[in-house]
């Protein structure tokens, strides 16, 4: 897939002010500093579009950016992150799971994990909730260019590993670099044969 055209829509905390229409949208979401914005950022070709920072938790808002004008990524607010206090811990939930239980239009969710670090108890949580409500999403290992071939290998198996424990059936895998652009066209493709999927009717 090419991507010709990135621009941003909308940011708000409420699902229902999220752009209508029954375009497919592709979100994504993480642990605070799993490099989401830099992935968005990789994945459109578009350095600016998706707000980086040093800092962990800097997104708060549902923000859409149409693609190609056919389809939408959206950032979703990073969770677990322990600094911000229990009450916008809170309220960044709220916002999160409202747009993904509600959201019509969401075709699948992208999970970003770190690959340097062991399964967290905060994300096989977070997986266990999406497998509950049935929601689709796909598992995106970022960073794999901090650390050797090797060494990424046996962590993403490990990680594997533990979740067969639980799990039937793995959801689909993903490795990537912001950096050197690793994996960003497995994404997109996948992201292509989705969009052939038809739209869902919105009453």
């Amino acid at each position: 897939m090419q991507i010709h055209k990135a621009t941003f829509v909308i940011s708000n905390t409420d699902v229902e002010k999220c752009p209508s229409g029954n375009r497919h949208e592709y979100a994504f979401i993480g642990r605070s500093n799993v490099g989401k914005s830099s992935l968005i950022n990789m994945l459109t070709n578009h350095k600016g579009l998706a707000m980086t920072s040093s800092m962990p938790g800097k997104t708060v808002l549902i923000n859409h950016f149409l693609v190609n004008d056919e389809w939408f990524i959206v950032d979703l607010p990073g969770y677990g992150y322990a600094r911000a206090g229990k009450e916008n811990r809170d309220r960044l939930k709220n916002i999160i799971e409202s747009y993904i239980l509600c959201r019509q239009q969401m075709t699948n969710l992208f999970l970003l994990i770190d690959s340097r670090h062991e399964p967290q108890k905060i994300d096989l949580e977070f997986m266990e909730f999406l497998g509950e409500n049935q929601v689709p999403f796909s598992i995106v290992f970022t960073k794999i260019d901090k650390s050797g071939p090797v060494a990424v290998k046996n962590k993403i198996d490990a990680y594997c590993d533990k979740l067969r424990e639980t799990w039937e059936e793995l959801p689909p895998i993903f490795m990537t670099s912001s950096v050197d652009k690793r994996g960003r066209e497995d994404i997109l493709d996948y992201i292509q044969q989705l969009n052939a999927l038809p739209k869902i009717d919105i009453n």
